[in-house]
């Protein structure tokens, strides 16, 4: 499948389960990296994420910018904040792309994320969550998601289920 555990230390089981990659319930975290082949710039990565337990983060999708990486967080600090970790040194849950959702457990959701020159953008379903342009910014992740980069999934203290995760290349941003 190409995913590879991660041992943060205290992390839960990873399973592959019906084409779903399952991530139980860590303490704090339980996460995979990619590790094949991957997309730097210019591309667009689509999964459907599920909270199954938990009340935190059940979708930290980390991805490239280029040579760093930054991270998609879904339903963290709590349960219902969303955003992208970290720019210029700010966490999700202090910078322009912070927002709050609220996620029923157990149930899907479409996940599209885009990563261009000079913007990275998400939406959930057709509701878009991030419009943040990245030039002349500082892109990097939190340290409890280094051993994600480049590319990784993770869940913070919830279990978290994947499918459908693909990525294919994108024409640039219009200036």
């Amino acid at each position: 499948m190409g995913w590879k555990k991660i041992d943060f230390g205290g992390q839960g089981e990873v399973l592959v389960e019906d084409q779903k990659l399952l991530l139980s319930r860590g303490e704090p975290m339980t996460g995979v990296t990619w590790t094949g082949a991957y997309p730097k710039i210019n591309y667009e990565i689509e999964l459907e994420a599920m909270r199954a337990e938990g009340s935190d983060f059940f979708c930290g999708l980390t991805f490239p910018v280029r040579d760093s990486s930054a991270t998609l967080i879904l339903g963290g600090w709590g349960g219902e904040l969303c955003g992208i970790s970290s720019f210029d040194g700010m966490d999700a849950s202090e910078n322009e792309t912070t927002t709050v959702r609220k996620f029923e457990q157990g149930k899907w959701y479409h996940v599209r994320l885009r990563v261009t020159e000079d913007k990275i953008e998400s939406w959930i379903g057709d509701e878009k969550l991030v419009d943040a342009v990245t030039s002349g910014r500082k892109i990097d992740v939190r340290r409890e998601v280094v051993l994600c980069k480049p590319l990784g999934l993770s869940t913070w203290r919830t279990a978290g289920a994947i499918r459908g995760i693909k990525w294919k290349p994108v024409e640039p941003s219009p200036p």
